[in-house]
């Protein structure tokens, strides 16, 4: 019996811009990981997010990925060192920074597989800055990449800068499902899905969190 291999990828940034101020309610990420796998029977499921590395030799031509567990030593022994020469709202940064690192390393002992990449600092064209980190052109490169690799994929985002590789993969026969936030979903993400479509509002009372771990 034919059994169909199925992917996740998801784009933190838009799925969850915001977090629970924008959502309502707040995300229990465990159960998404299980929900994504018995629900599409996953067997892989990617994360793509940002993370503040703090001047961390990060080599872009060796590491697809930001180290994890060495930027929590890194940051760590950063704040030891210096905590008598900082600020009380550098040592605020720097520890709530510390706790997003510890969230991804609680998201890779659920299961996930990370793609981190370091949050830069880029300026429009009035000087205003704006601080992200841009994944969207590794998760379209891994979404080609795997294509060979899974017959249905599930993306958790509707960024419709995806759109065309969206496209290529249905044209070369891979089933694309379309979990998002409908808000922050593109009309033609929408149109191109259709019923494939699944609004993650509708998830609330199965995914959010009820305590306070």
């Amino acid at each position: 019996m034919f059994r169909m291999t199925t992917y996740a990828y998801i784009d933190a940034s838009n799925l969850f811009y915001g977090g629970q101020k924008s959502l309502g309610w707040s995300i229990d990420y465990e159960k998404l990981l299980t929900y994504l796998q018995k629900k599409y029977q996953t067997s892989i499921v990617y994360f793509f997010g940002g993370v503040e590395i703090h001047k961390f030799p990060f080599d872009y031509l060796t590491h697809e990925s930001v180290p994890i567990h060495e930027i929590k030593k890194y940051l760590t022994d950063l704040i030891d060192s210096e905590k008598q020469n900082m600020t009380e709202a550098k040592l605020a940064l720097l520890d709530r920074h510390l706790k997003r690192v510890g969230f991804y390393i609680k998201l890779e002992e659920f299961g996930y597989n990370l793609i981190l990449k370091p949050v830069k600092t880029y300026h429009d064209e009035d000087g205003i800055p704006t601080r992200k980190a841009n994944c969207d052109v590794d998760m379209a490169f891994y979404l080609m990449r795997d294509k060979r690799a899974f017959d249905q994929v599930v993306v958790l985002s509707g960024d419709g800068d995806f759109l065309p590789v969206l496209k290529h993969l249905r044209e070369n026969r891979k089933e694309v499902l379309i979990l998002a936030r409908s808000p922050r979903t593109a009309k033609e993400i929408k149109k191109f899905a259709g019923d494939k479509f699944l609004d993650f509002e509708y998830l609330r009372e199965r995914l959010k969190r009820t305590d306070q771990k």
